[in-house]
């Protein structure tokens, strides 16, 4: 009966782990997910972490995930995909941690000299989400004038325009940026 619960759900009847976990037998079923899919999993977990410790920590919770949902699990599509599924999710939860975490650290001025950097930071971090809010060719304008402090004539030479075009194109962004940051002074 069993046996064709995999036939019906996953389609792979021979997939042993798929069957070990449709008996109940999740602890058997996580000793061959480990043994037939850990490498695989380690890898993936490197290429979207970066960093060895904090891959063997994601292939490690993917696999307590795993042992988690087993009593949940429908056998949509095959083990392998499954594990990774979680890993993935696994991962992309662990760098918006570290993401957070970095924030937080930018977050707290130390003394009067902190405190003017913390407002910079927020200022500047203001001003990358306004830009990131324009349309590509502004923001391109814009960091070229102000970042890169080049010439209108220079500006229009780097993006194929004629000089009144990257004017306007300048213009146009600045003015933009005001609608979306009316609260800050922008020259």
């Amino acid at each position: 009966m069993e046996a064709t619960a995999v036939n019906v759900l996953s389609g792979d009847p021979a997939d042993p782990i798929a069957v070990l976990v449709l008996e109940g037998r999740h602890r058997d079923a996580v000793v061959a997910c480990v043994q037939t899919h850990g490498a695989i999993l380690g890898r993936l977990c490197m290429a979207l972490l970066g960093s060895q410790a904090d891959a063997d920590e994601a292939t490690q919770e993917t696999l307590l995930r795993a042992h988690r949902g087993m009593a949940t699990y429908r056998a949509e599509g095959s083990v392998k995909a499954w594990l990774c599924g979680i890993a993935r999710h696994v991962c992309a939860h662990m760098l918006e941690t570290r993401r957070k975490q970095r924030e937080l650290l930018e977050v707290v001025p130390a003394g009067e000299e902190g405190r003017d950097v913390f407002v910079q930071r927020r200022r500047s971090r203001a001003l990358r989400e306004a830009l990131a809010k324009l349309k590509p060719t502004e923001r391109e304008a814009l960091v070229l004038r102000y970042v890169a402090d080049l010439s209108h004539r220079e500006i229009a030479a780097a993006c194929n325009l004629d000089e009144p075009t990257a004017r306007k194109r300048i213009s146009r962004a600045l003015a933009r940026l005001r609608t979306v940051m009316p609260d800050q002074e922008i020259e």
